[in-house]
């Protein structure tokens, strides 16, 4: 019989105000992607956190805002945390939300916009923005999580399901017959050719002594599970004196967020895992990177991102130190830092850099064109767009891409309604195609009513016609 299972409940000040919750999630595509899950029901975030450790294990939470002074966070599954781990699963919701560290201060009037937990993770997702719609990035960062499930299972050869403590282990899946589950619909119509899959699926010459890339085991599997039945949170005496002061508001948070979080808790998918981590990626095979996830040319890109940071070439933390205090020269000096990394365009390091904080720099794609088309009344080329654009938003430094993002995003919600309120399964719809003004078309009344209209007016042109030719002949006659 499995132990009875608790959740622990830990609270995220706020210092800037006001803050609501669907507003900061729902500001950016990103937390549409896989991990990500948001309710829009509970008005929640649920997704795996992972922690850093020998274990590398990853925790099921949900985010919510149930006090306008705090969010809270609800991890699934576990009976304790260390203080190091409560911390750390802090700062990575505090990164998502941009909770701290002069975030608050920057781009006031615009709103902050939405990143993942980690670097990596965001520089992956801004890879998968290159050159398609939005349903293949859809598909593909599921594709990922997915596939990040098997990495993990696949090595441990595990059969059933076992129990033990706090940690769990499901069955294992068959990767050989991986597909994406979330292919975009134009995509799903073009037949590929099946080829068999390559024997090898970690490269023997990148694996770590010890099977460092290999995690141990995962929660998020099972906590999805018991999400459904999750225990009112339950600590003993010793963690209440390690949380001090703080703990007293977690009380008070999680007695006010109880009623509507235990009303509706959807399940995390129990198919998709966290999203990968660099050692999971960086010594697998391109090819079967690239066909099981449906990552086309992007799996070289990200396959060499992973390796660079695992040997030590690429430095994340160095990186992320430059948006500290951002400035034009922090700018500059992130930017050459990723120019360094293979496959990294001015496109995706746009995006990664606004992740980051620095927003005087906007992505310019398809959809940059579209825009100043459809709301501007611009014609531009990739040639002409960027000149455009600074014309444009020039005036707004350095928070240029927030006062177009702002403009994007007021745009897609008039189009589609409240995004924080669009069920998950139309995410596929924000489409370059869905976004055209379509001409409304008449229905058969209305073509009758314009019948008389039509009459009148062939009349007015067939006696014009006549008294044209009656003058001709009088002329002529004369």
């Amino acid at each position: 019989m499995e132990p009875p299972q608790h959740d622990i409940l830990l609270s995220l000040p706020l210092s800037s105000l006001p803050f609501t919750l669907s507003t900061v999630i729902c500001s950016h595509g990103f937390f549409m992607l896989p991990p990500n899950h948001w309710d829009p029901l509970s008005q929640s975030l649920l997704r795996p956190f992972r922690l850093s450790g020998p274990t590398s294990s990853s925790l099921l939470a949900r985010i919510s805002q149930p006090d306008p002074h705090a969010l809270l966070v609800r991890v699934y599954g576990t009976r304790e945390m260390g203080r190091e781990e409560e911390m750390e699963v802090r700062r990575q919701v505090g990164r998502m939300v941009r909770v701290g560290e002069g975030e608050e201060r920057r781009g006031e009037g615009f709103g902050r916009v939405v990143r993942g937990p980690g670097l990596f993770e965001d520089m992956v997702k801004c890879i998968l923005l290159c050159n398609c719609q939005w349903p293949r990035t859809l598909s593909m960062a599921r594709a990922l999580c997915e596939f990040q499930l098997e990495l993990q299972e696949r090595p441990m050869n595990v059969s059933g399901c076992e129990s033990n403590g706090s940690n769990f282990k499901t069955s294992a899946v068959q990767t050989e017959h991986f597909t994406p589950g979330t292919l975009a619909a134009k995509e799903a119509r073009i037949k590929h050719k099946r080829s068999r899959v390559p024997k090898k699926l970690w490269r023997e010459d990148m694996i770590p002594d010890g099977g460092g890339s290999r995690i141990n085991h995962i929660n998020v599997s099972k906590c999805a599970q018991m999400v459904e039945n999750s225990l009112p949170a339950s600590t003993s005496s010793e963690q209440e004196a390690n949380r001090g002061e703080s703990n007293v508001h977690n009380e008070i948070v999680a007695e006010e967020g109880k009623a509507t979080l235990e009303e509706t808790e959807p399940l995390f998918d129990p198919k998709m895992g966290n999203f990968p981590s660099p050692e999971e990626i960086a010594s697998l095979d391109e090819n079967y990177l690239a066909k099981h996830c449906n990552l086309g040319y992007r799996a070289g890109r990200i396959l060499k991102l992973a390796q660079g940071i695992v040997e030590g070439r690429i430095n994340l933390e160095e990186i992320e130190q430059f948006s500290t205090d951002p400035s034009l020269s922090d700018y500059e000096k992130a930017d050459e830092k990723l120019k360094e990394i293979h496959g990294f365009g001015p496109f995706t390091r746009a995006n990664v850099l606004i992740c980051l904080g620095f927003y005087n720099v906007i992505p310019v794609d398809s959809e940059t064109i579209r825009h100043l088309k459809q709301v501007h009344g611009i014609s531009t080329t990739t040639k002409t767009v960027h000149e455009v654009v600074d014309k444009i938003y020039g005036k707004f430094a350095p928070f240029q891409f927030l006062a177009y993002w702002s403009e994007i995003w007021r745009f897609y919600e008039e189009r589609f309604g409240k995004l924080s309120e669009m069920p998950p399964s139309d995410y596929k719809l924000i489409t370059a195609s869905n976004m055209r003004t379509k001409r409304k078309r008449k229905n058969k009344n209305e073509i009758m009513a314009d019948q008389p209209k039509i009459k009148v007016t062939m009349y007015m042109v067939a006696m014009k016609q006549v008294v044209l030719d009656a003058r001709g002949l009088w002329e002529t006659s004369f």
